[in-house]
């Protein structure tokens, strides 16, 4: 082969140095849309296997730990629903909160979990926390429907539930929760290949986040003074436009809600940015 058939021979990948941390290909991620399903696949099975009950846990799990908020929080320590039924109050927030959280938690594992995978075959490697947002969303769906189910169990026992049309709303709020959970989890995941101690410390700071923002109280619980100070945490106007929604209980933080947009896309840009700079080199740290 002379120099000019190889010159016109046409490959299917052709891997080239990435020269600047801009330098991202969206279209190279889209062509890999195969694998990327492929690893929700692995996800989902590997998530299940070997239990006894198997994805019914996407069930039971959200059932128990609101029955507790609601045997906790509502009844012992007295916290307001603002007149919404406690279980559909206590849903809204705790599958809203499990899917952020999981997000954050999963994703901010990315490089050391898959670092046998990323030494051997080459892919887009943004590949890896897409396919584990893509998962949540998964599980985010079939809890979405047992609260739906709830919704319409009050509904047909004549309690008034509140459902208004910004319950369209709802995938704007999943993409936006999607997104900064990612970005924040694709951070930790970068700074993890050189500071293990950051893998300890999310789980404890994803809890104390949970506790800062409107998972199991109202907004209304906090004071009028302190309340846009509250909202700047870019998960409670996520929470609280949910509410609103699907309970019809509190209001829309339109103001909040944009400053929360601009903090999730900033934190998502970051962290692609510093993935894509630690993906060169991380096989040298763990």
């Amino acid at each position: 082969m002379n120099g000019r058939d190889f010159m016109e021979e046409k490959w299917t990948t052709v891997l080239k140095p990435k020269h600047n941390l801009w330098d991202i290909n969206l279209k190279e991620l889209f062509s890999y849309k195969d694998l990327i399903f492929l690893f929700v696949k692995r996800n989902f099975v590997t998530k299940y296997k070997q239990t006894i009950l198997g994805p019914l846990w996407l069930i039971i799990s959200p059932i128990l730990t609101t029955l507790m908020y609601v045997l906790v929080f509502g009844n012992i320590a007295g916290l307001s629903t603002d007149g919404t039924p406690q279980m559909a109050f206590y849903m809204s927030g705790n599958i809203i909160w499990t899917y952020f959280a999981y997000c954050v938690n999963q994703t901010s594992n990315t490089f050391v979990s898959n670092a046998g995978v990323f030494g051997k075959v080459y892919f887009p490697r943004l590949v890896a926390p897409i396919s584990t947002v893509l998962t949540g969303l998964l599980d985010l769906g079939i809890q979405f429907c047992l609260f739906a189910v709830i919704l319409m169990i009050y509904a047909l026992t004549g309690t008034p539930i509140g459902i208004t049309p910004w319950a369209l709303l709802t995938p704007i709020l999943v993409i936006q929760l999607a997104m900064l959970g990612m970005g924040v989890g694709i951070i930790v995941s970068s700074l993890t290949t050189k500071y293990r101690d950051l893998t300890i410390l999310v789980t404890f700071g994803v809890q104390l986040w949970m506790y800062a923002s409107p998972i199991v109280y109202s907004v209304s619980q906090i004071p009028e003074r302190y309340r846009f100070i509250y909202l700047l945490n870019p998960v409670s106007p996520i929470v609280t436009i949910f509410r609103y929604a699907f309970l019809g209980t509190g209001y829309i933080p339109f103001a909040s809600w944009g400053i929360s947009w601009i903090t999730t896309i900033v934190v998502m840009v970051i962290g692609v940015l510093l993935f894509s700079k630690i993906e060169k080199t991380f096989m040298d740290t763990v």
